[in-house]
């Protein structure tokens, strides 16, 4: 597009687009039926229809195709709905802020962060992330797998993620750092740890076991099949899958039969809040490196680059 061409859109979306005209839009892809959306939104459907086709003419371009199976948004319109999703989540997190600042706050992050991230170093992070003016900063803490928390980093649902860096994660629009890798431990209750640390590795007796692990299709659960499959021997079936450390930790506790193999940051942990055993084994494995993820475009807050700093000195203290 031409410069003055895009000077003259930033200038018409700048003195006719209105918050109104984005909550619409979402309106529209969520329901997919100007009918629904009128109805939603309390109006008439000739009311939505203009407002729409006032829409359209101020983009420039259709943003929704019609058809008997509903509405669904052209290339122009999905990126229009991209960018409308984040600045409605940027307007919540102004509020927020507000609120914040009237609490006695300085800021509020939302922080996405991966299963196996020790809690003892985000707990660490936060507490040492120390606002330049001696305000206190509060923190909302969104857990899920990278592929699922890197989406909602790019709409401005959360402010940071903390994920793994891996071929597979898709890092468009977004910057990382590795943090740190893990290193690899298996855990058992403390008898069958002191059992089994009596003698060699034997993966075929291990396959045997109780395996507690994590989803399939996941990074961690990738490595320990890749452990066996290395050994010739095809992968345990796990007796229960699960993202929760605190829960694997219960569970080997609770069953003398019972093994998982989790990063050795996550194995310390359950050690000291679990009563787990680290079985001393060594094996190597290649698990994507913990990174922090943040947006690209626009330049990070004081307060994303404080924590970001806080993060970055306890792993590279503590790891």
């Amino acid at each position: 597009m031409p410069a003055n061409a895009s000077a003259e859109l930033l200038r018409r979306l700048s003195a006719r687009l209105k918050m109104r005209h984005l909550i619409l839009l979402l309106q529209i892809r969520q329901h997919g039926s100007l009918t629904r959306v009128a109805e939603q939104m309390a109006s008439s459907q000739p009311a939505i229809t203009n407002a729409l086709a006032e829409l359209e003419s101020l983009f420039g371009g259709t943003l929704f195709d019609r058809s008997v199976r509903g509405m669904a948004p052209t290339a122009l319109g999905k990126l229009v709905l991209a960018r409308a999703e984040a600045m409605i989540h940027d307007l919540g997190h102004l509020v927020q802020d507000m609120e914040t600042a009237a609490a006695g706050h300085v800021a509020h992050l939302h922080i996405g962060v991966i299963p196996f991230v020790p809690g003892r170093l985000l707990s660490a992070a936060i507490q040492h992330t120390l606002p330049q003016d001696g305000g206190r900063l509060t923190v909302t803490i969104h857990e899920g797998t990278s592929d699922q928390l890197l989406p909602q980093l790019r709409d401005h649902t959360l402010d940071l993620v903390i994920g793994r860096a891996s071929a597979t994660v898709d890092v468009q629009d977004v910057a990382f750092e590795v943090l740190y890798r893990q290193q690899a431990r298996m855990i058992a209750s403390r008898r069958l740890a002191a059992q089994l640390g009596r003698s060699k590795l034997d993966w075929r007796a291990l396959v045997g076991l109780d395996w507690i692990l994590g989803a399939p299709n996941t990074p961690m659960r990738e490595q320990v099949a890749d452990l066996f499959l290395a050994a010739g021997i095809a992968p345990p079936s796990p007796v229960v899958e699960s993202y929760s450390s605190k829960l694997i930790g219960e569970m080997i506790v609770g069953n003398e039969r019972a093994v998982s193999i989790v990063p050795a940051d996550i194995a310390e942990e359950l050690v000291r809040t679990a009563g787990v055993a680290i079985v001393p084994y060594s094996f190597e494995w290649t698990l994507p490196p913990i990174a922090l993820f943040s947006r690209t475009g626009s330049p990070p807050r004081p307060i994303e680059q404080l924590f970001a700093a806080a993060l970055r000195q306890q792993c590279q203290g503590g790891q």
